[in-house]
């Protein structure tokens, strides 16, 4: 890596000192980013539920408050807790359609314990994090992404026609109309320093369309306190699940999947942006980062309002307009949130926005959520195996959404549920990539010592691999090259690790078509092997003697990944024939 590719917008990194007058500055345009879209999103939930003013004011207020919480522990680095960055939290739209399945079949209660149950799958997800890389792959999150956003589409379109009665019929299309306009405009041409709060500017000129048409509620923002707590809407847990809250579950586990998926995806981008000197990405901290949103989606069970996730394109922008990724930004963020939650009067502006105008919120954001499928599946590369993957899988989900053939086959509430468009189209996916991963060509395993010595077992077992798949003697000693000199790269000094216990080393190849696929799985120190060979060429003043190692390891491999995780790293090299 060059130079050249050096962020210098960045004036303060995440471990740097900010002055508390900065970090308090980056605070307040912090919230002004994360209030509105939570406060909406829990409204939207609560709304279409059918829930009443009560429940509203209290699942509002805990959101508040959990958002800072969630904040502040992303930005903390407490043990494995907390992703060491700035990464704002709100209310998802992802769990907004079922969250309404979930409120109308048992009520507030009901959802609040569908989301503690999701919250420890959460946990379990982020310690399981390195063992489910090859099932849970991007072509399944980038499915489930789409099938969420198709769920949600019928609810945003609902919004709008949710006027008061004698309200003209073109009211709630006409405002949701000005409110997409805006935000869209701003969104495509608007200047750059205003790009940010384009939909916060949309939602603003929705509200002033929709006073001359009578939709805005101007009696709850006058009755409202100033400062206080809500006085009743704790739904509490349901301790007697029903029928209907054991098919509910699984959709709420698929759901909770993808957030841990879209949650890894927002920690790499974050520590892409938070420096000044790009580096590769530490899945340690992002283990942190995922147990710290776990944390938050238990929170918001316990205290019975949807769940939270990072605004990772909201944290960007304000990162890149302010230059600052320092942590006591993060802290300052989630600290304001916490207090706003105590002034019902600043939040009841947000929560009396008509109908229409979060309608056309929503459209904007269902829209983001797709692209963001689209954009995961780009990543991963769609070979023809894959596109029929996605395909079927997105098709039988979105088909099943429309028509559910599962109604008349199993006993209410069964049907209905379990033949939702996003648990079969979820099942179809995972199905599919457990298929193709189980019947690619065997990978062979290897588990030895992270010791030279055990150099000629490892130098044999690549031999053996090599033979069986018929390559030739020069690539088959490029192989063996790649393998010597990632063990060597790997290893530490012998001081470096407690006396008498020396490291597990497994060795997995795979071939596939003109390469073969090592991984070497180990415990390893906190440096980076991905780094070493980025900046090799700018750190030869250091001198390291593993450094020819590093250097002939970039020569024999065609390409190399390191993933580091709290007790494991990966470190995985490609071969080509």
């Amino acid at each position: 890596m060059s130079s050249a590719r050096a962020n210098a917008n960045i004036r303060y990194e995440p471990d740097e000192p900010c002055p508390l007058p900065v970090a308090l500055g980056v605070g307040v345009q912090g919230i002004i980013i994360g209030i509105a879209p939570t406060v909406l999103i829990v409204a939207l939930t609560a709304l279409a539920a059918g829930q009443n003013e009560s429940y509203l004011s209290w699942a509002v207020f805990a959101a508040l408050i959990i958002s800072g919480i969630g904040t502040a522990l992303q930005a903390a680095k407490i043990g494995r807790l907390g992703g060491g960055h700035v990464l704002i939290m709100g209310a998802t739209p992802n769990f907004i359609a079922i969250s309404v399945l979930a409120i109308e079949e048992g009520g507030p209660a009901m959802l609040a314990s569908l989301i503690v149950l999701s919250s420890f799958f959460y946990l379990a997800l982020a310690a399981w994090l390195p063992l489910l890389r090859r099932i849970i792959t991007p072509v399944v999150s980038g499915t489930v992404l789409m099938l969420i956003a198709a769920m949600i589409l019928p609810i945003a379109f609902d919004r709008l026609q949710e006027v008061p009665e004698g309200s003209s019929l073109a009211a709630g299309p006409c405002v949701a109309a000005v409110t997409l306009i805006a935000a869209t405009m701003l969104m495509l041409r608007g200047p750059r320093t205003w790009r940010p709060w384009s939909l916060l500017l949309g939602i603003a000129a929705g509200c002033v369309a929709a006073v001359p048409f009578g939709l805005y509620d101007f009696g709850r923002l006058s009755t409202a306190s100033w400062l206080g707590i809500p006085a009743s809407g704790f739904p509490g847990l349901d301790l007697t699940p029903s029928a209907g809250f054991w098919a509910l579950l699984p959709m709420f586990l698929i759901v909770t999947l993808v957030q841990v998926i879209k949650g890894i995806g927002d920690g790499v981008v974050i520590q892409q942006v938070s420096r000044r000197r790009p580096r590769t990405t530490d899945f340690r901290l992002i283990q942190g980062s995922t147990y710290a949103n776990g944390v938050g989606v238990l929170l918001s069970g316990l205290t019975g309002t949807p769940p939270t996730t990072s605004y990772s394109s909201s944290t960007v922008s304000l990162i890149n307009l302010t230059g600052v990724s320092a942590r006591s930004a993060g802290y300052a963020v989630g600290g304001l949130l916490v207090v706003l939650a105590f002034f019902p009067k600043i939040t009841s502006v947000l929560i009396s926005i008509p109908s229409p105008v979060m309608g056309g919120f929503l459209l904007v954001a269902i829209g983001m959520l797709f692209v963001e499928g689209v954009q995961t599946l780009a990543r991963a590369g769609l070979d023809p195996q894959k596109a029929i993957v996605v395909g079927l899988a997105f098709s039988i989900g979105l088909g099943m959404q429309h028509q559910n053939i599962l109604a008349d086959l199993l006993p209410s509430p069964w049907g209905a549920l379990l033949g939702n468009g996003m648990t079969i189209g979820t099942a179809t996916a995972i199905v599919l990539t457990a298929f193709l991963e189980l019947t690619s060509p065997r990978r062979r395993r290897l588990e030895v010592r992270l010791d030279i010595a055990d150099l000629p077992r490892i130098d044999a077992f690549l031999q053996e691999v090599a033979t069986q798949i018929g390559w030739d003697a020069t690539a088959t000693e490029r192989l063996r090259s790649a393998g010597e000199e990632t063990l060597s790269s790997l290893l530490q000094p012998d001081d470096a690790y407690p006396a008498g216990e020396v490291p597990r080393l497994i060795v997995v190849a795979r071939p596939e078509g003109g390469t073969v696929e090592m991984e070497f799985l180990a415990v390893f120190d906190e440096e980076n092997l991905e780094d070493r060979l980025a900046y090799l060429d700018e750190q030869t003043e250091t001198f390291d003697e593993r450094e020819l190692s590093f250097r002939l390891l970039r020569h024999y491999a065609s390409s190399v990944r390191h993933q580091q995780y709290h007790g494991l790293d990966i470190v995985t090299v490609q071969v080509a024939r």
